[in-house]
């Protein structure tokens, strides 16, 4: 009753602040949610947002973070998906496919936050200053535990990424990928 309780307030809130909520999305705890005026944030349909550590074998950091960070980002979330105290940001787009696991404390991030020029890093004056590229996860792909998913990548259908692995390149379908950076360990 408690997580009914949750789920109906949180698609009232996500509603008023023109979050999609697809059908049969389960809250556990409260995600910490920033949109971007005329952004997009989109969480289809049997998704479970995991904010509490309370039902994640290894715990999470923090309340899970979905934020758009311009108005033309967009933050999709496919069918399936469940997601444990991981931040994923969108300067752009950050595309989620089917079926995908993200595992606890994870970050997916198409944008490097501050400006490379030092005159701008500081205080952000200048956001054009501020790389970002999409980023595409494919169907049915588990992010283990810790790891950090960066800008401009893709990663194709079906693959693993190992647990505190960083992500800077593509990643094919059908794989494993592990370390720092992220290679393919097993295809």
């Amino acid at each position: 009753v408690q997580g009914k309780i949750i789920n109906w307030f949180a698609n009232f809130y996500f509603k008023k602040n023109e979050v999609s909520i697809g059908l049969e999305v389960i809250f556990d705890g409260w995600p910490c949610i920033e949109k971007t005026e005329h952004s997009i944030i989109r969480i289809e349909d049997h998704c479970v947002i995991r904010s509490r550590s309370r039902n994640n074998a290894i715990g999470v950091n923090h309340k899970v973070i979905l934020r758009t960070q311009s108005s033309n980002a967009q933050l999709i979330i496919g069918n399936h998906v469940g997601v444990s105290g991981a931040s994923i940001c969108a300067k752009k787009k950050v595309i989620i496919g089917n079926y995908c696991i993200i595992g606890a404390n994870v970050v997916i991030s198409d944008n490097d936050f501050h400006a490379i020029k030092p005159a701008n890093r500081r205080y952000n004056r200048n956001s054009e200053d501020i790389a970002a590229k999409e980023i595409i996860i494919g169907n049915n792909v588990w992010i283990g535990a810790n790891s950090y998913i960066l800008k401009g990548v893709t990663i194709g259908d079906n693959s693993v990424i190992g647990a505190m692995s960083v992500v800077t390149k593509s990643i094919p379908p059908n794989c494993i990928a592990a370390g720092n950076p992220a290679r393919v360990v097993k295809g």
